[in-house]
């Protein structure tokens, strides 16, 4: 079973507004079943409607439409649907009805433009909208499944949700569709793939592997499609297993799980705390950590000492480490672990120094170089990174290393 999503509307084209309405909804088509065929975003223009819908007719099962059901001019969705289905606007009662609760609701009076918004095609079934005020449309043609939706997200996703996926998995016989993502840390991608080559060659040809990297992380996602839930269920647990196995080293959670927040957990659970003095981070660590709820339970503070001075006078950084060996140093940096953990009295501490970049770089230390070190209760140690050019996802990497480095030193 395949689908097309269409998403409708200028603003989308010219970079205005991001279209999450498609990510969304290929998220949760996918999780029922429905293969996600093609994604397609198209102007207010009738004819490039009308030409989309007509493609995707001929290639797909199920055509999703968002965008474009407005009360004002510029929303001609229904409009161009009338013609395609060949078909007239006519006033439904039980969605003006419905309307008309809405406004009531909001001590509003419902007005002709919005009035107008209880014309639907004729030969559609409408799909309450709990949320506004534009009604969605289900039409059924030539054994294909059109289903038209306001492009508001909460709208959107409360009709997904409440009516067209009950109504899909009614109407078809869907496969099951069961994931299991892996998250790696501490390994590229093609280094990764190397290592479980032979794993990944024996999974069985029900079960698809993709990679999916992201600054400082790679995902690998399995999913396992067939008749039997059950069965994809047993296997994809059985092929999990394998894999830690094979890279024990580089797992650090699965599906969901945010490293801030596995962390975060540890520390909590054995009652312990955090600190972090930060140069070419920036405080990101500290963000990262300080995004769980919670967390001020276990992070005391942190210290971005980005200038020299602040490094030697607020952190007690040896000047002469920093004239000898520079900021972005072993020794510099575990001094900074070490005089942060004592200054808060903490636990842990984490502390890091590089060339984040796009300057800055050296012949012995070129941009990307950093240094993190990891101070506990006794002893600190440092390790050096080559991440690369860019600055946004040196920094994004050099916060993920450092939280990761600081779960293997608690477990």
């Amino acid at each position: 079973m395949q689908a097309e999503i269409i998403t409708i509307g200028d603003e989308l084209l010219i970079g205005q507004v991001v279209d999450t309405n498609s990510a969304w909804m290929a998220q949760q088509l996918n999780l029922v079943g429905i293969d996600v065929y093609q994604i397609t975003s198209v102007s207010d223009q009738k004819q490039h409607i009308l030409k989309s819908l007509s493609d995707a007719e001929q290639e797909v099962d199920i055509i999703i439409i968002t965008g474009g059901l407005g009360p004002t001019n510029d929303d001609i969705t229904k409009k161009t649907l009338c013609e395609f289905f060949n078909t007239t606007l006519v006033f439904n009662e039980n969605t003006y009805q419905k309307i008309q609760s809405f406004f009531k609701s909001l001590n509003l009076k419902v007005t002709e433009i919005n009035k107008a918004q209880a014309e639907i095609p004729a030969n559609c079934e409408p799909i309450t909208n709990n949320c506004g005020t534009a009604p969605g449309m289900w039409f059924e043609k030539n054994n294909k499944i059109f289903v038209s939706m306001p492009g508001v997200p909460f709208e959107m996703k409360q009709m997904m949700e409440e009516s067209i996926l009950p109504k899909l998995k009614n109407k078809f016989k869907l496969s099951a569709v069961c994931h299991k993502t892996i998250l790696t840390q501490g390994i590229g991608e093609s280094f990764l793939s190397e290592i479980i080559a032979n794993w990944e060659k024996a999974l069985p040809s029900y079960i698809k592997l993709a990679y999916l990297p992201s600054p400082g992380i790679v995902r690998l996602r399995m999913t396992a499609k067939g008749n039997d839930e059950n069965t994809l269920l047993n296997e994809i647990k059985k092929q999990t297993e394998f894999l830690q196995q094979i890279i024990p080293d580089y797992i650090y959670g699965y599906d969901n799980d945010r490293l801030e927040a596995i962390v975060g957990k540890l520390l909590k659970n054995k009652n312990e705390t955090i600190a972090t003095a930060e140069s070419c981070t920036g405080g990101y660590i500290a963000h990262l950590i300080t995004s769980i709820p919670g967390s001020s339970v276990y992070f005391k503070g942190s210290v971005i000492c980005y200038a020299n001075e602040i490094k030697t006078k607020l952190l007690g950084v040896n000047k002469e480490s920093i004239i000898a060996n520079g900021a972005v140093s072993e020794e510099v940096v575990k001094q900074m672990a070490l005089n942060i953990r004592n200054l808060f009295n903490v636990d842990y501490a984490i502390a890091t120094s590089g060339v984040a970049g796009p300057d800055g770089g050296t012949e012995n230390k070129p941009v990307g170089t950093t240094w993190i070190a990891i101070a506990n209760k006794t002893d600190v140690f440092a390790k050096k990174f080559t991440f690369g050019e860019n600055r946004e996802r040196n920094i994004q990497r050099a916060s993920i290393t450092a939280l990761n480095m600081l779960r293997k030193q608690i477990v």
